[in-house]
């Protein structure tokens, strides 16, 4: 665990010893903030809140972010020449991929929490404005909905990790996770036109959005979407250990 917890301090470091952190955090808060602006304008004194609005629109951007944010991870040790020498120390395969995983799900989680401020702004009209929003904000779905962008967030940035430590090309990595990440999130649309009930199910069920915008976004917490979420993370991450337990025969 004392590895991991350092190579996850020293990747969450290094993203802010970077302008690329800075860009990323701007540019999700920028899109949120605009679809937080056009729903508040909307609903206001003419429907309730929905604080989970800005969580949908936050996940669809993450499947575009997610790869910017993960594929210098391992690419770049690995053009650099610095990931050999990585593998010499006496830290395990498995430490250094977690540590990594682990420093950019921690920067995710910061720029997620900046949102927080959403939920304020529609607090402070449903109680204090004149506005006279009715009902009020539910707090459930909004929790909800932040526990299922937390896990959606995880699972997507693992893919990123794969595929960072698959080329040595930052650009290569960054566009083959950001392609899979999209052909997973229409997986739920794409379940809906095709005609063979089975394979629409399994496209279905390997879709990033139906375990996320049917459940968390709606207030509810299903078993089997925080199964998938975990489920996805762990492969990903064990398949990129396998990866990086290779380089040590070449």
């Amino acid at each position: 665990m004392r590895n991991i917890r350092i190579i996850a301090h020293r990747e969450l470091a290094q993203y802010f010893a970077s302008p690329i952190a800075y860009l990323v955090a701007f540019a999700i808060l920028e899109l949120t903030g605009f679809m937080f602006n056009s729903d508040l304008g909307q609903r206001a004194g003419q429907s309730a809140p929905d604080g989970s609005a800005v969580l949908e629109s936050f996940g669809f951007f993450t499947i575009f972010f997610a790869p910017l944010i993960t594929m210098r991870l391992f690419a770049e040790e690995e053009r650099e020449g610095t990931l050999e020498l990585m593998l010499t120390l006496p830290v395990r395969d498995g430490d250094i991929v977690m540590g990594k995983f682990l420093g950019a799900w921690l920067y995710y989680m910061l720029v997620l929490c900046l949102t927080v401020v959403y939920q304020v702004v529609w607090l402070s009209i449903t109680n204090f404005s004149s506005y006279q929003l009715s009902p009020e904000l539910d707090i459930g779905p909004v929790i909800t909905s932040y526990l299922g962008v937390w896990l959606f967030g995880g699972a997507t940035l693992s893919v990123g990790v794969l595929f960072s430590a698959l080329t040595e090309n930052q650009v290569v990595a960054g566009f083959l996770s950001m392609a899979t990440l999209f052909i997973l999130w229409l997986g739920d649309f794409a379940g809906l036109v095709i005609q063979n009930r089975v394979v629409a199910e399994v496209v279905r069920a390997l879709s990033l959005q139906s375990h996320y915008s049917t459940s968390f976004l709606i207030g509810v917490i299903r078993f089997e979407d925080v199964v998938f979420f975990i489920g996805l993370i762990t492969a990903m991450l064990f398949i990129t250990t396998r990866l990086i337990e290779s380089r040590r025969w070449r």
